[in-house]
């Protein structure tokens, strides 16, 4: 805890909740995961886009090109992983938290770019289909599964709590399902000669992942702009400040992400008979921690209205 001269009290995430009650909230280190990941969908990619050429597939083609941009996907989150973990600087007074967030929207937005270029070539070859090694098709494609559900398991425990780990896992575990209706399609043209069905399915694996990806997009948008994160009831936040003891309302309150793991909060709570002690602003910081999650709160405690404030707004929030 810090106090400065206008009497603005922060807390970081208290001791004994599962921190050291210091700065170190940087997210979980996946670098083995990052690494290993990178190396099995390269390989795979170079397989899926020989294989895709030689079979004449668009829906290989397809699948390696979302790929690549897993695997240039999983650089980005890797990287800035790596430069969330850095520690604040004069300059950077929260490190480089931040990046995280922009890696995710990055990843959002190429992802879908990717995928209108797939979507283009595969309604080209919907008005002149050709032919395809179904066999050929079904081999690679099983393949991908194995890799892509490999992949996907190495970012599984890190969804939750990261969107930019949740952004790996579910591009991986969507290749899987993807990987999977290839296989298909290329069995279904096998026993019935549809060429159709190759750039058909290239079409659905472009709707599986734009769904996909709208909501990892969504959420990068919203905390790139400090949007209150989803998670948390701005309402709730504020019923249970003034809840406590002495506080009579609450003003100036700003929540936002620092990271993609990590949440701050700002507020003016008018008291007044006066800030209690340490004690009160413990348990403040321990109650928005516990029950919304948030790792940084800085309190600002008045005794007046709070009307003369010349940082108050309109709204508490």
């Amino acid at each position: 805890m810090s106090i400065d001269a206008s009497g603005a009290h922060h807390h970081d995430r208290p001791a004994g909740h599962g921190g050291n009650g210091g700065h170190d909230h940087a997210p979980a280190n996946y670098g083995r995961a990052f690494l290993i990941g990178i190396v099995l969908n390269l390989g795979f990619v170079a397989i899926e886009a020989t294989y895709g050429i030689l079979s004449n597939s668009v829906a290989l083609l397809a699948d390696a090109g979302h790929n690549l941009s897993d695997v240039l996907g999983l650089l980005v989150a890797w990287g800035a992983m790596i430069l969330a973990r850095r520690q604040p600087s004069a300059n950077f007074t929260y490190g480089l938290r931040r990046s995280s967030i922009l890696s995710a929207l990055f990843n959002a937005v190429f992802l879908l770019v990717a995928v209108g270029a797939i979507a283009f070539e595969a309604v080209q070859r919907l008005g002149d289909p050709r032919p395809v090694a179904a066999g050929t098709v079904m081999a690679v494609a099983a393949v991908g599964i194995v890799v892509n559900g490999i992949t996907a398991l190495l970012f599984a425990r890190g969804g939750k709590a990261d969107i930019n780990i949740r952004g790996a896992f579910l591009h991986m575990a969507a290749d899987a399902a993807v990987s999977a209706g290839v296989v298909v399609a290329g069995f279904m043209i096998g026993r019935t000669g549809w060429l159709w069905l190759d750039p058909a399915t290239s079409l659905v694996i472009v709707v599986i992942i734009v769904i996909g990806t709208w909501g990892t997009l969504k959420t990068a948008i919203g905390m790139s702009l400090d949007r209150v994160p989803e998670h948390i009831p701005p309402a709730e936040v504020v019923a249970a400040l003034e809840a406590l003891p002495g506080v009579t309302r609450i003003h100036d309150l700003h929540i936002w992400s620092l990271s993609t793991t990590e949440v701050a909060l700002t507020c003016h709570l008018i008291m007044p008979a006066g800030c209690p002690g340490d004690a009160f602003l413990y348990a403040a910081s321990t109650m928005l921690h516990d029950r919304f999650r948030i790792e940084h709160a800085t309190i600002q405690v008045e005794r007046g209205s709070g009307e003369d404030c010349a940082q108050a707004s309109a709204a508490a929030v």
